[in-house]
């Protein structure tokens, strides 16, 4: 079984899932069945180190998902813990390995309690609904069990997907288990890492059975997850011969009237992450107050296009976006970075102008929450969070370079790869951490990366600065504390 620190790095549908679940038991070397055993007891060993002692009550539905469960509770019982076991649906409904599982509890002097018609008893409650099956919303008896389990008030076990969490996506059909420890087998479901995933899930563990490698080797994953390991790999110490202009010169343009702090965290980041040059194209009214917060930064006062214009000429990278407003001062500005030749990363009130009037570029990075994504595609932040994958595809597809979503599980989508950031945390979630995504993106484009390999190890770095930062608490972290990581997190190799 991996530790949540050594999940699998690639990702996979529930349908990938099925598809590695029938080529492993295709010549019967293991059978379904005896995956199925193997799925239950390394839910029991979880059971046992998580909560010693305790006596699970299992909730059955239908299918594998519901044979785990039979087959926790038969292990529990031959172990000599107690049991309670309630089935959603007859014995008599159920097929294959499950119609197995359900006769082998019995045969163990197991009891099947039909429904659920009183309050849960046992200390842990074991989710075994619904598994990956799900594509519509929770209803009926299933959502009152849903109800039942989550107004128990004890630890859940989730087995394999929390029921009613859409394994795709990561969104909740209707409602869902929130469980304290999710176990998922042989693939990785992608939607547990984005979205509601992660919040549902509680801690993640992964095991995959003993499945051969060789089955993997025949279902290409759907996206990957990136982490720590990614920052390892890419930032090795920097030559010795090293000189600013080794590292690349950034313009970041934004800061309209009564917004300097925006562009000012988006500079401090970039310097931090490791820029060489970095220069502030800002509004005349406040460019002296951002050099007086942070000296290294060079601050260009700019009235328009005309004296923007030289700076776009000097500058390796441009991002744009930042406390940039949307007037007509932002709006000139704006028209003048879409011609620039260099990569680009597009945030904030540029990506809003963007979504006014679009068009594709092949070397940008496009960087929207939720709310800006759904601006972008003209469709509703709901319907964006309902399907992140597919949204974040989309805008890639239509305005071309690389897009992201931000969020728990940022998603970003090059064209070729999908890969999901496995770090960051629910104190990220504040005022100008956006801004500070800017920056370090920006300074990784300007330190040759190309924009898919900065944007995803952008994330990476960010997040993982803001891990770092939640260490002294996630209420009250803001982003001049991620900000304030940066340096050690670039830094992997000291």
């Amino acid at each position: 079984m991996a530790p949540a620190e050594a999940l699998p790095h690639t990702l996979y549908t529930a349908e990938q899932s099925r598809q590695l679940d029938a080529i492993a038991t295709r010549d019967n070397q293991p059978d379904g069945y005896t995956l199925m055993c193997r799925a239950g007891q390394a839910c029991l060993d979880q059971l046992q180190a998580q909560w010693p002692g305790a006596s699970p009550c299992i909730v059955c539905g239908a299918g594998n998902n519901a044979g785990d469960g039979y087959v926790i509770g038969r292990l529990a019982r031959e172990a000599g813990i107690a049991v309670t076991l309630h089935a959603l649906v007859s014995a008599d409904s159920l097929r294959g390995d499950a119609a197995r599982a359900c006769t082998d509890f019995v045969a163990a002097g197991g009891e099947i309690l039909s429904g659920i018609n009183a309050a849960l008893r046992g200390e842990v409650i074991v989710d075994a609904l619904l598994g990956t099956g799900i594509t519509r919303p929770v209803a009926g008896e299933f959502a009152g069990a849903v109800e039942r389990i989550n107004g128990a008030g004890r630890p859940v076990l989730a087995v394999d997907v929390p029921s009613g969490l859409c394994a795709d996506t990561g969104s909740i059909l209707g409602q869902a288990v929130r469980a304290d420890v999710t176990l998922t087998f042989i693939g990785l479901k992608q939607g547990l890492m984005t979205g509601a995933g992660p919040e549902q899930c509680g801690e993640l563990l992964f095991d995959d059975l003993a499945v051969e490698r060789s089955v993997y080797a025949q279902v290409a994953p759907s996206a990957s997850r990136i982490d720590g390991t990614l920052i390892q790999a890419s930032l090795p110490p920097r030559p010795a011969d090293s000189h600013k202009g080794s590292f690349g010169r950034l313009l970041l343009v934004g800061g309209n009237q009564g917004m300097p702090g925006a562009l000012r965290l988006a500079g401090a980041a970039a310097l931090r992450t490791g820029a060489g040059v970095v220069q502030l194209a800002t509004h005349p009214s406040f460019g002296q107050a951002v050099a007086e917060l942070r000296p290294e930064l060079m601050i260009r006062s700019v009235a328009d296009a005309d004296q923007l214009a030289p700076l776009l000429d000097q500058a390796d990278v441009v991002a744009v976006g930042p406390g940039l407003g949307t007037d007509a001062w932002a709006q000139e500005l704006w028209r003048a970075c879409a011609n620039f030749d260099g990569p680009m990363v597009v945030d904030a009130d540029a990506l809003n102008l963007l979504a006014a009037d679009p068009f594709q570029r092949h070397n940008w990075v496009l960087t929207p929450h939720p709310g800006e994504l759904a601006r972008l595609l003209r469709i509703s932040s709901a319907e964006v969070q309902a399907n992140r994958f597919a949204a974040v595809s989309r805008a890639r597809t239509d305005l071309g370079g690389v897009a992201l979503i931000k969020g728990a599980g940022t998603i970003i989508d090059d064209g070729q790869n999908v890969k999901v950031c496995s770090l960051g945390n629910p104190g990220m979630a504040t005022a100008g951490m956006g801004d500070v995504l800017t920056g370090v993106i920006a300074s990784l484009l300007c330190q040759g990366f190309t924009p898919a390999e900065g944007a995803a190890l952008g994330v990476t770095v960010h997040a993982a600065a803001g891990d770092l930062a939640a260490q002294a608490g996630q209420r009250g972290l803001v982003a001049g504390d991620v900000v304030d990581q940066l340096r050690r997190v670039v830094n992997p190799c000291s």
